[in-house]
């Protein structure tokens, strides 16, 4: 059995951001270990620790630059003893970036966790998705940030991933959902009426053919693709409600 996984580049970056963040915290933890082991003052081995997790490949090496050249008082106590013997200032110095790294680790997922989950990440993995060709994904992304923001444009959006996944009853809500919610796409029209038409709403789809075809889009030249298909589909409709001799 094979199995076919693809990814994009898009999706591929978001998979690299945790990493990045616990590398950044780890590289900011040694170095705040560093730091203090060799003598710095607390407000400035924070310092350090701090701009290494923001700026890693800045900070870093200058951090290496600044510990080689700095002189620093010899310490009189051998590693035999440190181990015998732990003094309560090495047991803090020892504790401290274990503490800050660990906090550092639950600050990032707190962030991740409120990015993942806000409107435009929402908007983002649906256009990723689209991009892949996978319709339900975007769908759910769809309807999660209109979980978080009513807007007719996503009304729009998701009305058309609904159509062309033949949800035509799911659909006509989302499109007139955002019709109603003001939203200018001048093609709506055609889209609903098709939506009311599939769904068996046969007036809803003449009022909304006829919009369509007396829209900007029918009238300007040369007019968009859909009048002519409006325009048929008006003809229809009016010629199977005239009565019969």
């Amino acid at each position: 059995m094979k199995f076919h996984w693809q990814i994009s580049a898009g999706e591929f970056f978001e998979l690299l951001r945790p990493a990045a963040l616990v590398c950044s915290a780890v590289l900011s933890a040694l170095v705040l270990a560093s730091a203090r082991r060799c003598g710095y003052r607390l407000i400035y081995s924070l310092a350090w620790a701090g701009a290494t997790f923001l700026v890693p490949f800045i900070a870093l090496p200058l951090y290496l630059i600044a510990r080689f050249w700095s002189k620093r008082e010899s310490k009189t106590q051998t590693l035999e003893e440190d181990h015998a013997h732990p003094s309560p200032r090495v047991r803090f110095r020892i504790a401290l970036p274990i503490v800050y790294c660990l906090l550092l680790l639950l600050l990032s997922g707190y962030y991740l966790f409120r990015e993942y989950h806000t409107v435009d990440a929402y908007l983002a993995r649906a256009e990723q998705a689209k991009v892949m060709n996978n319709g339900p994904k975007a769908i759910r992304e769809y309807r999660g940030a209109l979980a978080l923001e009513d807007n007719p444009h996503t009304h729009k959006l998701l009305g058309i991933e609904l159509a062309q996944a033949r949800a035509w009853p799911e659909a006509w809500r989302e499109f007139q959902a955002a019709e109603q919610g003001g939203e200018p796409d001048p093609l709506l029209s055609f889209r609903l009426a098709q939506a009311f038409d599939l769904t068996g709403q046969r007036d809803g789809a003449l009022r909304e053919y006829e919009k369509f075809v007396e829209s900007e889009s029918c009238r300007r030249a040369p007019p968009h693709e859909w009048c002519d298909v409006a325009k048929q589909q008006v003809a229809k409709m009016l010629n199977t409600s005239l009565p019969q001799p």
